[in-house]
């Protein structure tokens, strides 16, 4: 037991990253309401987004600018998280395009209950 938390103490944010991962894939497949479904997309993401910078750390890795002083230093990798703040616009722009598709849903069925909206265009499509 005590060799399981001393990994979890040294590997914790690959084990926040999968706590955060499993809170929003429950919430988008227990929740009904389309708001509570989008919050849970964004929080699987923002799990992903820590996992891969997470994984581009080093321990005692040093900001990456050149140091002629230090020629041997070990560097961060700066890939991963330029490649998460490209991951975080793209994430910012379909959560702007999925609330207005609420909204618009909203607007025409009067709920944001994923299952009323099924059963309201169930009853159209019958007719």
């Amino acid at each position: 037991m005590k060799i399981l938390l001393g990994k979890l103490m040294v590997n914790y944010p690959y084990f926040a990253a999968m706590i955060l991962f499993i809170i929003g894939a429950l919430t988008v497949l227990t929740r009904s309401n389309l708001f509570k479904k989008l919050i849970g997309i964004n929080i699987m993401e923002s799990a992903i987004f820590l996992m891969f910078i997470a994984a581009g750390n080093t321990r005692g890795g040093a900001v990456p600018i050149l140091d002629q002083a230090e020629p041997n230093a070990a560097y961060i990798n700066p890939l991963p998280s330029a490649l998460m703040l490209t991951g975080i616009v793209v994430s910012v722009s379909v959560t702007a395009f999925a609330l207005a598709l609420i909204i618009r849903l909203y607007q025409s069925y009067g709920t944001t209950d994923a299952q009323r909206i099924a059963e309201m265009r169930n009853g159209v499509a019958e007719r």
